[in-house]
């Protein structure tokens, strides 16, 4: 079975969006990615590939027409990215691009729209680095040190991010940063404010890019700004208000992310299958034996289930409806069920899973960030708990 024989259930949604994105995931097999992950993180970033999907537009998929995209909904985007997972790829290098447009789109105003929309769709700018987390704040997003003070036209920004991917290999950062003291606000979520930094200025004239060497090539980095100077123009929306702008951000990052956790599931149930019926030991495939075959079966079934999930927060962002709880969700439901469909098929390599050639570690590895990232599972049932439940908040 080749890498880029992907099982797509009759009448599944987009199949000429998934054929297209198959064929030309197919220039880039599973040595570009391995070669990728033998190079340092300054030089592992998969430039040709990301060029490809923006040559071909797929990278614009959601902005729209008027700004040269091509204006698809956010379910197109996500069969894009699954795709890309599901025949061995890695669409978390580019992802970003998809939702970080779509804080401009939606809060943006008209000269910004039009200044960078345009130039986003057609690669001229990429816009991947969306920098909220820091390291002493982690996922209490409201806590966040990093300050931008107000100086006559411009911001000084001060403070550090850190687990910000694709930084190096960006023109363009959504900046989340305090403008108003925590102790001088009513709500924690407020004077908190989100910028549009043009980092081809800011790096080395305040801003400073460390990358991260890690488990996972996400080619990821921690940000230094030491007085960095930003426009005031850089401001995105109302002064104070960037916390809500982020978070409607980070629904659709939800809705996308699980996709690509939908396709690694994909990807690994077409690999356990195909080598379970391949495989022969005492005399019959592997596949025969239950102790093979359900684990790849109750993995399928909650692949499955998650899919339905993803697909519902899609439809609910889309619908422009209060989607945090259904997003927050599908987040939860498809990084358990691609892990267990990575245990499943590691399991039935078995020590084959470990040589590199096989590609299962590697995707495995890529495969456990997604039960982690961007969400902790513990911060989504707190999520759940509270708001869709009613029970009392419990941090």
């Amino acid at each position: 079975m080749s890498e880029t024989d992907v099982s797509i259930p009759t009448g599944d949604d987009y199949p000429e969006l998934r054929d297209a994105v198959t064929k030309l995931c197919a220039d880039y097999p599973s040595e570009y990615w391995r070669k990728l992950e033998d190079q340092p993180p300054s030089s592992s970033y998969p430039t040709e590939f990301v060029e490809a999907l923006t040559e071909s537009g797929y990278l614009a998929a959601l902005i729209p027409e008027e700004y040269g995209g091509s204006g698809l909904p956010i379910r197109a985007g996500a069969v894009i990215l699954e795709t890309v997972n599901a025949v061995g790829g890695s669409a978390s290098a580019c992802h970003a691009q998809m939702y970080t447009m779509g804080t401009i789109l939606r809060h943006g105003s008209k000269a910004q729209k039009q200044e960078y929309l345009p130039k986003i769709a057609s690669g001229e700018l990429r816009l991947q680095a969306f920098a909220v987390t820091e390291p002493t704040t982690g996922s209490d997003t409201t806590q966040l040190k990093t300050r931008a003070v107000k100086d006559g036209d411009s911001y000084i920004v001060n403070g550090q991010k850190v687990w910000i991917s694709r930084a190096a290999h960006s023109d363009l950062m959504l900046l989340l940063a305090r403008t108003t003291p925590a102790d001088a606000v009513k709500k924690r979520t407020d004077g908190i404010s989100t910028f549009l930094v043009d980092m081809r200025e800011a790096k080395g004239n305040g801003m400073e890019i460390r990358p991260i060497d890690a488990m996972v090539n996400h080619n990821t980095t921690e940000i230094f700004f030491d007085d960095l100077r930003i426009p005031a123009s850089s401001l995105i929306g109302e002064e104070g208000k960037g916390f809500r702008y982020i978070i409607d951000g980070m629904n659709a990052e939800r809705c996308l992310v699980s996709s690509e956790a939908i396709g690694n599931g994909r990807f690994f149930i077409n690999k356990a299958v195909a080598y379970a019926n391949e495989r022969v030991v005492f005399g019959h495939p592997i596949g025969k034996n239950q102790g093979i075959q359900f684990p790849i079966a109750q993995a399928h079934a909650q692949l499955e289930a998650a899919d339905l999930s993803v697909r519902k927060a899609n439809a609910m962002f889309e619908a422009g409806l209060p989607c945090g709880a259904e997003a927050n969700t599908a987040k939860f439901l498809s990084g358990e069920a691609s892990w267990a469909a990575a245990e499943a098929c590691f399991t039935t390599f078995g020590g084959f899973a470990f040589a590199r050639e096989y590609d299962i570690e590697r995707k495995w590895r890529e495969c456990r960030l997604s039960r982690n990232a961007p969400v902790a599972p513990n911060m989504i049932m707190n999520f759940i708990g509270q708001h869709v439940l009613g029970m009392p908040r419990s941090y």
